[in-house]
């Protein structure tokens, strides 16, 4: 019988996202393929502290904790670190785990990085001639008039948290307060009037990324925000009925912005789909991975079950790592 591949499932965090990446964490250890894989749950709470699966302090401190858990995370083959947000989607995690020599599923530190930073991924995308919304960065020192309907957020931030529609010139320093809560930068941009579409991109240990069926999200308000994407008030349409044009340019720039960050394994590029053509708003290189969430639903859609969707993911890691040339990160 072969042996079972231990994945250590890593979920929390530090972010505003900590509660979503617990959701995500113990999904997948959940619909792991048993016969396949040992999952050995991992949580960082919202304090740092890293512990077991029986939420147990791997020490007394950050630092303990953190030592105590690589000794543990080395007995694995493989981590699936299910973190979202800063200190974990950001790049953080992928650097720790290069640092240790540990094989992980997931984009590497600089995609990471450059994919959390929404700044830096306008200026990526511009750059390889994907749109994005017109707009400005903004610290606290910086004056910002209102001129026009506007989308504030955080630069570095998931979930949607700290953003806010802006249609007046009262709401527009409240605004400005909820997202510097998030960050010391903050993105200004024009709203964008289009349909959401989604389009999850997935690796093969070639290397070779597919798409899976695009995604359109449906809602009443007039911003996906953090109540609605998690209260269940969004609607989602699987496959988002669109033409050839549109579905051959959302995933030619999905594609294209994918490989211009240099993401890997897995990640979710969001649009809004104008007249004019996609308008980039942002990605994910670890998106919400409960089964009923956006990515597991696509591929599902595609006849890609769940358990096989994380089988791929775990399976394109190890393959790729022992190809020539292959890295441990």
């Amino acid at each position: 019988m072969t042996e079972r591949v231990r994945v250590a499932v890593v979920g929390g965090g530090q972010s505003a996202e900590h509660e979503v990446s617990l959701a995500s964490a113990a999904s997948v250890a959940r619909a792991l393929d048993p016969v396949k894989y040992e999952a050995v749950a991992f949580t960082i709470g919202r304090d740092g502290v890293w512990c077991d699966a029986e939420r147990r302090p791997f020490g007394t401190s950050q630092v303990d904790s953190l030592a105590g858990a690589l000794h543990a995370l080395a007995t694995c083959e493989v981590v699936l670190p299910l973190l979202h947000g800063s200190l974990g989607e950001d790049g953080a995690m992928a650097a720790l785990f290069e640092l240790a020599g540990l094989r992980y599923v997931g984009s590497p530190p600089r995609a990471g990085a450059l994919a959390m930073d929404k700044w830096a991924t306008k200026l990526v995308a511009e750059a390889v001639g994907v749109r994005t919304a017109p707009g400005r960065l903004v610290t606290a020192a910086d004056p910002v008039a209102f001129e026009r309907p506007v989308v504030v957020k955080p630069v570095a931030a998931g979930s949607s948290f700290g953003v806010r529609l802006v249609r007046t010139e009262e709401e527009l320093r409240p605004a400005l307060l909820a997202a510097f809560e998030h960050d010391d930068r903050v993105l200004v941009e024009h709203v964008v009037t289009g349909r959401e579409i989604d389009i999850a991109v997935l690796e093969d240990p070639s290397g070779t990324a597919r798409t899976g069926p695009p995604l359109e999200i449906l809602i009443d308000g007039p911003l996906f925000d953090t109540t609605t994407k998690y209260d269940g008030a969004a609607r989602f349409l699987i496959p988002a009925p669109l033409s050839d044009s549109e579905s051959t340019a959302l995933t030619t720039a999905a594609l294209r912005v994918y490989t211009a960050l240099g993401c890997r394994t897995l990640a979710r590029v969001d649009f809004f789909l104008t007249a004019d053509g996609p308008v980039l708003n942002e990605v994910n290189t670890m998106p919400g991975m409960t089964e009923a969430s956006q990515v597991p639903k696509m591929f599902a859609a595609a006849g890609l079950s769940y358990p096989d969707l994380l089988d791929h993911m775990i399976r394109a890691t190890l393959v790729k790592e022992a190809m020539p040339g292959g890295s441990l990160g």
